[in-house]
């Protein structure tokens, strides 16, 4: 008779050797390739930074810094400044008063021909800007084939106003809104909108009371653009709206104007313009850093 002890270390001598549990492997790291740049791309990409950058530092070099104060005080600029902020501004309302439900439609609904409307309206992107002023001139001008109706039933004239320095600016700067809201509205979750609208919300409802707040960042990353488009615009404004100190002429009119008669004016108003540009993409980094 086997004592207890032995038969244990007897079926513990059957028992087959398990084998090594395997371990959980981490996925590899990208890696930046390290080494030395090739010359056939180090050369146009250097090339390409000093093409882009090179510009702006002749603008700094050969701006008037000792008359700056004097050029950036003087009445004309600051009547071009508060017109240029002040029609940004509302053509930014007027673009998220339209761009916002139109990048909706976009992004959620489908219907037949959304590529084509897609199109239409990311033209302004690449349209010439005098063209898009003509446009509007064909339009909304007095002869127009809207401007005509405005006018002989509600005495409305657009062109060479300042509304119409406002709805140049919105034209070339709402696509930037749209696209923006698009992409952020295709990236969230539409379960949270059904789900909304099961519990009883309406689609109206649940896009204002849930859409809303999950795109917001995307809605600010496009208003911001959107502002800054329409604050250096001068193709269309120019076209649609004239030069007309004080009623017309905005910041890069302004410039445009100066450039002619008095250089150091119009330097000092661009850094004004770049000062604005630089404000914008240090606003948008951290969305971009983010983004990536």
């Amino acid at each position: 008779m086997t004592s207890p002890s032995s038969g244990t270390a007897a079926g513990r001598a059957r028992r087959p050797p398990q084998a090594p549990r395997p371990q959980a492997r981490r996925p590899p790291q990208a890696r930046r390739p390290r080494g030395s740049v090739p010359v056939p791309l180090l050369l146009p990409a250097l090339l390409g930074l000093a093409f882009l950058v090179l510009p702006l530092v002749a603008l700094l070099v050969r701006a008037p810094w000792s008359s700056l104060p004097e050029q950036l005080t003087s009445a004309a600029v600051w009547e071009a400044l508060r017109l240029s902020l002040m029609c940004a501004t509302l053509a930014t309302v007027v673009s998220l008063v339209l761009g916002v439900p139109l990048a909706w439609l976009l992004a959620r609904v489908e219907f037949r021909g959304r590529g084509l409307v897609r199109a239409l309206v990311t033209l302004p992107l690449v349209l010439p800007p005098v063209v898009g002023g003509v446009a509007l001139l064909m339009a909304l001008g007095r002869n127009g084939v809207v401007g005509r109706l405005l006018d002989d039933w509600f005495g409305v004239t657009l062109p060479f106003t300042t509304p119409g320095v406002v709805i140049a600016e919105a034209f070339v700067a709402m696509p930037f809104l749209v696209i923006s809201v698009e992409g952020t509205l295709r990236a969230a979750d539409p379960r949270y909108e059904e789900a909304a609208t099961t519990l009883g919300a309406s689609r109206f409802t649940a896009f204002r009371r849930v859409t809303l707040p999950l795109i917001a960042p995307g809605i600010a990353a496009g208003a911001v653009l959107a502002w800054a488009r329409a604050l250096g615009e001068f193709g269309a404004t120019i076209t649609f709206a004239g030069n007309f100190p004080g009623r017309t002429q905005t910041m890069p009119l302004a410039v445009y104007l100066a450039l002619q008669s008095d250089p150091a004016a119009a330097i000092s108003l661009s850094l004004v313009l770049l000062a604005v540009s630089v404000a914008v993409l240090a606003g948008l980094r951290d969305r971009w850093m983010t983004a990536s």
